[in-house]
């Protein structure tokens, strides 16, 4: 059977969402920028509520300052676009701004990685934590619970956008993205949403309130750590890999986000079999 698939007699409409959810003149609000933002907030807020809950650690005490995640949030929304962008250029498309390398700060034309915003991210709380004196695993579980909900939003900002659209397929929900060429595609950009999305968020919301999971530093954090990768190495079987990369290594299904996601569920699971129990709670530093 041929590789790309001719259109099918049923599937869904595009919905044909503007990219831009404001604009006033020159300045224009996009819905991807909007998830990035929506999502940072997010995870701040809801760090806040886990951290300041004295039944979710062990003998009450808290592990940090719900003030300290209100300076954090600067740290983070730095590590996520230096990371992010970072990773895209070093991952994705080096040759492209090495031939070109101003366009390594023209964010606004998109690519961002979320491999290396994560990579950022943890820099940025190993850096925060040794500052303020907090548990570093405790403060990496706490800010991952809440980064689903974000990752969910950007992801139908993807699809919002018609960008990272998965391969040509003739399932019943299959979609003719407008800049897809003139196939069916899989919706790969809501298979991510979904999964790295809402379910990986309801997976931490379970473990963050059970038997105070939160008392076992770097636990949810691995957890996290191994969910994303396994729901993104799913997820590629149904994505079109990126045009400048294709598929790799000779085979017709190994992408970059299999391979950079395979050491993220290793590292999730060392985290996981490792994370030992608080023995005796700390009071906060101060």
């Amino acid at each position: 059977m041929n590789e790309y698939l001719l259109l099918p007699l049923a599937s869904l409409p595009f919905p044909n969402i503007n990219p831009i959810l404001i604009q006033i003149g020159p300045l224009a609000v996009h819905w991807y920028g909007v998830g990035y933002i929506v999502g940072i907030l997010f995870a701040w807020w809801y760090a806040k509520r886990l951290a300041a809950n004295p039944k979710l650690w062990p003998d009450g005490v808290l592990p940090m300052k719900p003030e300290d995640l209100d300076d954090f949030i600067v740290w983070a929304a730095i590590g996520v676009v230096l990371g992010g962008r970072t990773g895209y250029v070093l991952f994705y498309d080096l040759a492209r701004y090495i031939a070109h390398p101003l366009d390594i700060f023209a964010v606004w034309q998109g690519g961002m990685s979320f491999h290396g915003g994560l990579l950022g991210v943890i820099v940025a709380m190993t850096l925060f934590s040794i500052r303020r004196g907090i548990r570093t695993w405790s403060l990496f579980d706490v800010v991952a619970a809440g980064v689903p909900v974000g990752l969910g939003l950007v992801r139908v900002a993807n699809f919002i956008n018609s960008e990272l659209w998965g391969r040509p397929t003739d399932v019943p929900w299959a979609i003719e993205f407008p800049n897809g060429g003139p196939f069916t595609r899989h919706p790969s950009q809501l298979y991510e949403a979904l999964l790295e999305g809402l379910v990986l968020f309801l997976v931490l919301r379970i473990l963050t309130h059970s038997r105070l999971k939160l008392g076992t530093p770097r636990f949810v954090g691995g957890a996290f750590i191994c969910g994303y990768g396994l729901s993104r190495i799913f997820v590629e079987l149904f994505r079109e890999p990126d045009q400048q990369l294709g598929y790799l290594l000779g085979t017709n299904w190994l992408t970059m986000g299999m391979i950079l996601s395979t050491p993220m569920v290793l590292a999730g699971i060392w985290a996981m079999a490792t994370a030992k129990p608080v023995k005796q709670a700390q009071p906060q530093a101060t």
